[in-house]
């Protein structure tokens, strides 16, 4: 298969699922702020975190008000990772290589980025906000749902699910560290801490995973631990990472990137995660992110065009 096509169905797959990532991010702070008594809320601000666009939000914007931080999330055309551009970017990556991909997934990613552009409004407003939300979430499980049983699973196969899943253990790394560092508190606040943690979860939609294998009570450690080291909920970082793994063991030209994922593997599985705390976590998961970044390079550096050498 061309370098090309795999690093567009690698890109594409990314898209996607930040997309829905962003979605079920926003969808589950509206619900977090309406459990929690009003001045007791975070707000709209560490959603902007989690993305890492703060800098950016905050070259064209004064505050976090809901009204600006939604549509900067959900529409914002100077935001690279808005839901609307990153379905207009898996849309203009797919149209490249429809040949490759079934039809049904490009008719199923036409009509995600026609709703999604054409229904903004409603994204936007109190009451149409959360069925908007939902129809991406399903769509875009419509769109992986489509691709998993209709595709041919081989080396573009690979690239798809390898794009998902790096996307999905970055965010999973970002929500924990923004969410963790941006809990309420005070004495005002104690009483909600654990709603605050179980928006976490259910931001992953891993509340009722968390309680099947670590208990019905929601605390702190037994939420960290869950998140990074499940070996069977698929949204934690260590089950990614084990799926990466088995992604490349497959493929030529994989030795150097697959010690890269047994090294990271390893580090994360030795790791007393629920030990970890504030700083200590930030710093800790600064690191698990700058690590999953480097495996981005080593596939793109194996796998992908390099852009031509500049000579004098």
């Amino acid at each position: 298969m061309l370098s090309r096509v795999c690093e567009t169905l690698y890109w594409v797959s990314r898209y996607i699922e930040r997309a829905e990532n962003v979605a079920r991010l926003i969808n589950v702070n509206n619900m977090l702020i309406m459990d929690l008594p009003k001045g007791v809320s975070t707000g709209w601000e560490p959603l902007i975190d989690i993305i890492g666009v703060r800098q950016a939000y905050q070259e064209n914007h004064t505050d976090f008000s809901e009204s600006k931080a939604l549509r900067y999330l959900l529409v914002g055309h100077d935001n690279n990772s808005s839901i609307l551009n990153s379905i207009i970017s898996a849309r203009e990556s797919a149209r490249t290589i429809r040949d490759v991909i079934p039809r049904d997934v490009w008719e199923e990613i036409n009509s995600l980025y026609y709703y999604v552009k054409d229904n903004q409004n409603e994204g936007l407003s109190k009451r149409g906000r959360f069925a908007y939300l939902k129809k991406i979430i399903e769509s875009t499980h419509m769109i992986f749902g489509t691709l998993d049983a209709t595709i041919n699973h081989d080396q573009g196969y690979v690239f798809i699910r390898f794009g998902l899943m790096i996307e999905r253990a970055d965010m999973t790394s970002r929500i924990l560290d923004i969410r963790s560092a941006t809990l309420i508190t005070s004495d005002e606040a104690k009483p909600y801490e654990n709603i605050q943690w179980i928006s976490l979860l259910r931001s992953m939609s891993a509340y009722q995973m968390y309680r099947q294998q670590m208990g019905v009570r929601v605390q702190r450690a037994d939420v960290i631990e869950f998140i990074m080291h499940s070996e069977v909920f698929p949204r934690s970082i260590l089950f990614c990472l084990y799926e990466l793994k088995q992604l490349m063991e497959p493929l030529i030209h994989s030795v150097e990137l697959i010690k890269l994922i047994d090294e990271v593997i390893q580090e994360l599985k030795n790791k007393d995660v629920r030990a970890l705390k504030n700083s200590d976590l930030h710093d800790y998961i600064d690191q698990v992110q700058i690590k999953l970044a480097g495996l981005h390079n080593e596939l793109a550096e194996s796998y992908f065009l390099k852009p031509p050498e500049v000579t004098e």
